[in-house]
């Protein structure tokens, strides 16, 4: 049952995420109106995380709804209150970490067998608070993460993305003040200069690409593709680090978690969404004193052809959430991190072979150096948790004799 699951677990992240993957680039490509004139690309970034936060939420409360233990009432249920009865810590361990594979510090059952460990939040407020900064920091990536793929190919940007192991190291220290082990630090440089080389050895498309036509990868294409990546990648960082706050502080689960973020997210880029804002380049690229979600709305009508795309990326991307939260809570941070590993190299292969992008040797070298990077923090993970489950097991074992 438990293979069948993890199998289960595993085709869906991949079939999820291949697709979602998929529509993502191609909603960065030019759409045909519907009168065949013109080629327009979709400018509202923000009307496409309300689709996918609006249905990712209802999806993982769907989900907490059909996995509802009996008894448990609704502020339980989503996580605002701690149970009534205690119940021994460790069958949520693994539950509480995030979708990029991290392992979290409450992760751990500290068995003293008295009910007082979860210390119970008599208020929510502090909970709550820091779902909206997580949901105020994603807000704020997305857009640019959108922004960047104007500039820099598919390819690189998961390759980039493949790499938040760094800000999430930066904003951590930054924010909370934390350190980290030494071979983090060997990671980190691996992942750093794999994307140099793979930035740096792209040279050889610009030169066969020198015609001057506006869709040439050029020097300032590139610097302000990164530039805008780099600004995302500091941003999950510190959406990251908030959430290893949250569950460091708070026992709630990883659907939970969800639920709130995507539900705070979904207010925040509604909010946004009708406000007549001006036009600030990438966070609201639409005509100045006109709302995101007018011209969202006006570009659906004259462009339909983006309809399919657009609902491909809200549901795949909901769904994908849903089996990576499975994954973390049947069978821990350490086969997620496999998974999604896995996943990225292959968006990244597939990206290739269906949109056609042409990597050079030192490109595919540069690639082959971050995921080896992103493979030792996998290793000495595993070699971690091994030697804290024979730990934990030994303990059992003297509870047990006593």
């Amino acid at each position: 049952m438990s293979f069948i699951r993890l199998a289960v677990c595993v085709v869906g992240v991949y079939a999820m995420f291949l697709l979602w993957a998929i529509s993502q680039e191609r909603l960065s490509v030019p759409f045909q109106s519907v009168d065949g004139r013109a080629s327009d690309k979709f400018k509202s970034p923000i009307f496409l995380g309300t689709c996918q936060s609006a249905l990712s939420s209802i999806s993982a409360l769907i989900y907490l709804f059909l996995r509802r233990k009996p008894g448990q009432t609704f502020s339980e249920l989503l996580g605002l209150s701690a149970p009534a009865v205690s119940t021994n810590g460790t069958s949520n361990g693994a539950a509480n970490g995030t979708a990029n594979g991290h392992t979290k510090s409450n992760g751990h059952a500290k068995s003293s067998g008295h009910a007082a460990a979860p210390p119970k939040h008599s208020s929510p407020r502090p909970l709550l608070i820091k779902y909206l900064q997580c949901a105020f920091f994603i807000t704020s990536a997305a857009p640019f993460g959108f922004a960047a793929l104007s500039h820099i190919s598919y390819p690189a940007m998961v390759l980039a993305k493949s790499c938040k192991l760094v800000p999430v190291m930066i904003m951590n220290v930054l924010l909370y003040r934390r350190a980290f082990a030494r071979h983090k630090y060997v990671v980190v440089a691996l992942v750093t200069a794999g994307i140099t080389m793979f930035m740096g050895f792209g040279g050889e498309g610009v030169k066969k690409h020198s015609v001057k036509s506006p869709d040439s990868p050029t020097l300032r294409h590139s610097i302000i593709g990164m530039t805008y990546l780099l600004i995302n990648l500091a941003l999950d960082g510190a959406t990251n680090s908030t959430q290893d706050e949250i569950f460091a502080r708070h026992k709630v689960s990883g659907q939970q978690m969800m639920f709130w973020i995507n539900l705070m997210c979904t207010a925040l880029t509604t909010l946004i969404s009708v406000l007549p804002l001006p036009h600030i380049p990438v966070l609201h690229p639409s005509k100045g004193g006109e709302t995101e979600l007018k011209g969202a709305i006006d570009f659906l009508r004259s462009h339909p052809s983006i309809l399919y795309p657009l609902g491909q990326f809200a549901l795949t991307g909901a769904l994908g959430q849903l089996f990576i939260f499975e994954t973390l809570q049947h069978f821990g941070s350490l086969t997620l991190v496999t998974v999604t590993l896995t996943r990225k190299l292959f968006t990244m292969l597939l990206s290739v072979v269906l949109y056609n992008h042409k990597l050079t040797p030192g490109q595919w070298s540069g690639a082959g150096v971050v995921f080896a990077g992103i493979s030792v923090e996998a290793w000495v993970k595993r070699r971690d948790v091994h030697a804290k489950r024979v730990i934990q097991e030994k303990e059992k074992a003297k509870l047990k004799s006593l």
